[in-house]
């Protein structure tokens, strides 16, 4: 780990999810092998290879993300993409396994980062070169197996590790002495009531009807192709990349939602499935050619609509329960329990989790844009008005948001932030078991550095001299 300097400690604290984002930038629209031919080699750990351009991207992805407060070398940029790598690879020795269920929420999770960060899915797949969203999901799947996988392992090395809270105390002190005590952002803690904007169900009868309608007729000879033209709602339909006139190639790994995968893979060659359901509404498809362990398949995507009188009713339901928590009549958690929808925080009060860090506070300075514009000026305890959000391929509704805590930003406190600290101290620790461990597993891994990287001065003996 590297020594703690002033400006340091922020870096420390967040490397572990920097890193993860910038490995996954690290992405290009090319595949590994014309990426070797056209870029250099600059190391291999393993069977895991590091290009030159990989360093100079992960170099500036992380300035970035860290405000450029940090001077950070190539060599030290390197070493610790290295270190990336070699858990990859004993993950691998270890036989680490890690599920497809698992790698699919995470592709998820960061193409709905990417996508709010910049705006569209189209933005997206410029920005980092693919041909078109499938070629960009291929790509982060990969990305994201092999990041769950160093998750895995690093947990397995550090399971044992703990902290005691004069261990803490000691590292609090040690900052303070130095003066490196950090400075936190300001933070909130939110919860929130969903109501699930769901078709009537004379609307979905009428959607299946229809599905139904279209397969007689195609089965009766008229042309898939030509009816998911005039038909589906899947936006790729009248492009001319994955999903025009409603073609997909499909792999078993491919990034689709599970209820696609498993109907296409169910048909024979030449059958079309009965009307199903998914997220994005009810399909149809046809296996077109069975190709080894790929599929060509044509579906048609129909979206039951919501009536406008549907979405007025749910807005108008959140208002009311709003104007019910904020004149006293029944609490926010009593609401929850009786009218919110969402599985997840229903139980929990409400209260939204930051899936960054897995526990009830946001950093505001880091908050998805859209919710910051939403909360950011209320104050601890007042409620949003009611607004409408969506999921992709999931759900639509209406939420209505309470402040439960705000806090502002300030110089770490040991009785007001000892959680955070504690955290530091066992992230500390944490960094300190891997880099041992690392220390040893590098004489028994292959490791090829480029002559250029040779000059560096490692804190490990990555050179083996």
């Amino acid at each position: 780990m590297m020594p703690l300097k002033n400006n340091n400690l922020k870096y420390i604290s967040m490397k572990k999810n920097t890193i993860a984002i910038a490995l996954l930038l690290l992405v290009t629209g090319i595949n590994a092998q014309e990426r070797i031919k056209l870029d250099g080699v600059a190391v291999v750990v393993g069977k895991n290879i590091v290009l030159d351009s990989d360093i100079d991207k992960f170099k500036k992805e992380l300035q970035q993300r860290i405000e450029g407060k940090i001077d950070i070398t190539d060599c030290e940029i390197l070493e610790e993409v290295m270190t990336q790598k070699l858990i990859a690879h004993h993950a691998v020795v270890d036989s680490v396994v890690v599920s497809e269920a698992d790698i699919n929420t995470e592709v998820e999770r960061n193409i709905s980062y990417f996508t709010q960060q910049l705006g569209t899915m189209e933005k997206v797949v410029k920005m980092y070169g693919f041909n078109d969203e499938e070629d960009l999901r291929k790509e982060l799947f990969e990305i994201q197996k092999e990041q769950l996988l160093i998750q895995k392992e690093r947990a397995s090395i550090t399971e044992k590790i703990d902290v005691t809270p004069e261990e803490v105390r000691t590292y609090f002190k040690n900052l303070e002495k130095d003066n490196n005590l950090p400075e936190f952002s300001a933070e909130i803690e939110l919860a929130q009531i969903v109501k699930t904007i769901k078709p009537s169900e004379e609307e979905t009868n009428r959607v299946i009807e229809k599905l139904k309608e279209i397969k007689k007729e195609i089965e009766s000879g008229f042309s898939f192709r030509l009816k998911a033209i005039i038909n589906s709602d899947d936006p790729a339909v009248s492009g001319t990349g994955p999903g025009a006139a409603g073609l997909y190639t499909l792999t078993r790994e491919s990034g689709f939602i599970k209820e696609f995968k498993e109907v296409a893979f169910s048909l024979d060659e030449g059958e079309i499935s009965e009307p199903f359901e998914s997220g994005f509404g009810f399909h149809i498809i046809l296996v077109e050619k069975i190709k080894g362990q790929e599929r060509d398949v044509r579906h048609i995507l129909i979206q039951p609509k919501i009536s406008k009188a549907e979405l007025e009713a749910s807005f108008n339901e959140l208002a009311k329960v709003r104007e019910q928590v904020l004149n006293g009549e029944i609490t926010f958690e009593e609401a929850v329990l009786k009218y919110s929808d969402d599985k997840e925080t229903k139980n929990n009060k409400g209260l939204l989790l930051n899936p960054q860090t897995n526990d009830t506070r946001f950093d505001l300075t880091r908050m998805d844009p859209n919710l910051y514009n939403k909360i950011s000026n209320l104050k601890a305890g007042e409620i949003t008005e009611p607004f409408y959000d969506e999921i992709r391929g999931e759900s639509k509704m209406h939420k209505i948001i309470l402040v439960k805590s705000k806090d502002d930003a300030h110089t770490a406190n040991f009785a007001k932030d000892y959680e955070k600290i504690q955290q530091l101290t066992l992230q500390k620790k944490k960094e300190e078991t891997v880099e041992k461990w690392a220390k040893d597993k590098i004489k028994d891994t292959y490791i090829k550095i480029n002559d250029e990287y040779k000059k560096c001065d490692f804190k490990n003996n990555w050179k083996k001299e």
